[in-house]
């Protein structure tokens, strides 16, 4: 499995009806067939409703959700 980065993230978002909230995030990356990686990733959210896949990204980063270097 690949590392968790935020091409990836941003990949597997993409077309996702925004805003969402943490639960419509994920329910969008289920039916894009997302990785668990990515999936566990989006679960370790918090709850709020984002505006953009950038906020989905900079809250992973704050998090220490992906692989160094990305």
């Amino acid at each position: 499995m690949e590392p968790l980065t935020a091409v990836r993230v941003r990949a597997t978002l993409a077309g996702v009806e925004l805003p969402a909230d943490k639960a419509a995030l994920l329910e969008h990356a289920v039916r894009r067939h997302a990785e668990p990686l990515q999936l566990a990733a989006l679960r370790a959210l918090p709850d709020l409703r984002f505006e953009s896949v950038d906020e989905v990204v900079q809250q992973l980063r704050i998090h220490g959700d992906f692989a160094a270097g990305s």
